[in-house]
């Protein structure tokens, strides 16, 4: 199935004129990952491969420029906007939609939601989240190697989640950033799932 107006070549032109190159390396690295763990979890790997590719669209955006596209286009929760990092996830599904022609639901709410993810994510959200911190290109070697180890065990992509979260937690305290609410419901809620089963 075809999940874009256009093709990947030139997706990856795009992509290469419009993010640094170290940002481009890392989303190339994130669309391998993103089709192998969903080759892994049964899921669609052409369409976690276009997720991986395109969740990072916006990245390089000005703040300005992500600021204008939330104003004028988008409805983003206030609490949302506390952190600067995370502009660019609703921006980038709103261009995979907008300049790539996606269409496809599951692949635009993966995009949207990459960076702080949401309270019941599904399947193929979750991986899309998890490939984008633990791919290869640009990502610790270590920690990708523990949360794959993670993913390998029972109730593996909840646990996996759930020590990407504690990671985040302890980043955003230590970098003295705020933290969304949404990102603390999320680790309770990973708390509860990986608890009782």
């Amino acid at each position: 199935m075809v999940y874009t107006k256009i093709n990947e070549d030139e997706i990856k032109k795009w992509l290469s004129e419009n993010l640094n190159e170290e940002r481009y390396s890392h989303s190339l690295g994130t669309a391998q990952c993103a089709k192998e763990l969903a080759l892994k979890f049964g899921l669609d790997p052409e369409k976690a491969y276009i997720a991986g590719l395109l969740h990072d669209c916006a990245k390089c955006f000005s703040n300005e420029k992500l600021l204008e596209i939330i104003k004028d286009n988008l409805q983003v929760e206030e609490s949302e906007m506390l952190n600067y990092k995370t502009l660019h996830a609703p921006v980038s599904a709103y261009y995979a939609k907008k300049v790539f022609g996606v269409t496809d639901e599951e692949i635009l709410s993966a995009i949207r939601w990459h960076t702080l993810g949401q309270i019941n994510m599904t399947e193929f959200e979750k991986i899309i989240f998890l490939a984008d911190k633990i791919e290869p290109n640009t990502r610790d070697k270590s920690y990708r190697e523990e949360i794959l180890n993670i993913l390998e065990g029972n109730n593996g992509l909840n646990k996996a989640l759930l020590k990407c979260y504690k990671e985040t937690l302890k980043s955003l305290v230590k970098r003295d950033l705020k933290i969304c609410l949404l990102t603390v419901e999320i680790y309770n809620k990973l708390e509860d799932l990986c608890k009782t089963v």
